[in-house]
């Protein structure tokens, strides 16, 4: 059955009013890479300059028929090179976003981190898959299925914050956190439940804002409304959360890619908790998940934008 995408394309057409957002691209040495970067240009998502060495982009370019005229390119020798000028373009302020080209990710977050010359902020970096799932009303946001491994509390404080403030500049008009486990009661034997119930106080007293958050759920009571009425929980996230926190790497990365392969889903990405946000796209991803990375790239530098703007107003 084709998939018609509406959640992916209603975020690409939100972006159709805002200026492309000047994107360094890091090593775009294959056609999947290229052709992202370019199809964003053309819908005014991106406004791209490549990273890398010229030779081989031209190359690709014209062994795959993609037009790079006028695109501006900086000469970079290889992957680790490329991401490190990316970077630097960044710093240097030509760049609000970094896109990932056909470099491995962790040289390219390599760079982000680096701590006299990376894009660190007090914030820790997290990644967020923004799923479309066919099955559910709205677009999901997972997080962190991607960056780190096994988060402690204070490191989830973060990462909640992040998808949350990334759930804001996607315009979702109510953010409703689910922090996930095995179950929705707090068990001393399961530690995620423990955790899930303190970073719950957090939010109560204000150390975690922008959002209803509520945990510990599993998984069925957090995004089923028969589940919710089944079990008899009591709570305005239950049933219809919009933000789902994972306990670890290992069980977000199996729930984005269950959803993927068995549900049908896309699964947008983005890395936050730097100064720009960065763009991770897998070789395997469509194009419109391509363009909707885009998007959601564009939106969080634009909600950068504004607020920047009120800060100094």
């Amino acid at each position: 059955m084709e998939r018609k995408h509406e959640k992916y394309q209603r975020l690409i057409d939100a972006c159709k009013s805002l200026p492309p957002t000047p994107t360094a691209v890091a090593h775009p040495c294959d056609e999947s890479s290229l052709r992202g970067a370019v199809d964003a240009a053309k819908l005014g998502l991106i406004a791209p300059v490549l990273v890398g060495p010229r030779a081989r982009i031209e190359a690709v370019a014209k062994a795959h028929g993609i037009d790079i005229a006028g695109v501006p390119i900086v000469e970079a020798p290889y992957s680790q090179a490329s991401a490190a000028k990316a970077v630097e373009l960044v710093r240097e302020g030509r760049a609000e976003a970094l896109m990932k080209g056909s470099l491995h990710t962790d040289e390219l977050m390599g760079a982000v981190v680096r701590k006299e010359t990376g894009l660190r902020t007090s914030r820790r970096v997290s990644h967020c898959f923004v799923m479309d799932v066919p099955s559910y009303a709205e677009t999901l946001i997972i997080s962190d299925a991607a960056v780190n491994i096994a988060p402690t509390m204070e490191e989830k404080v973060d990462i909640i914050q992040n998808a949350i403030d990334l759930a804001h500049a996607l315009r979702m008009p109510e953010v409703r956190v689910a922090i996930l486990s095995a179950m929705e009661t707090i068990n001393p034997k399961v530690p995620s439940t423990v955790e899930a119930g303190a970073l719950c106080k957090m939010a109560d007293r204000g150390q975690i804002t922008g959002a209803l958050v509520d945990g510990p759920l599993a998984l069925d009571n957090a995004i089923s409304l028969e589940s919710k009425a089944i079990k008899k929980i009591d709570s305005p996230v239950a049933g219809r959360a919009n933000v789902l926190i994972v306990p670890d790497l290992e069980a977000g990365n199996m729930l984005a890619k269950s959803l993927s392969f068995l549900a049908g889903a896309d699964a947008a990405g983005i890395v936050l908790g730097a100064k720009v946000p960065v763009i991770l796209t897998s070789r395997a991803d469509s194009v419109t998940t391509r363009l909707a990375s885009c998007g959601i790239a564009a939106l969080v530098a634009q909600a950068r934008r504004e607020a920047a703007g009120k800060a100094l107003a």
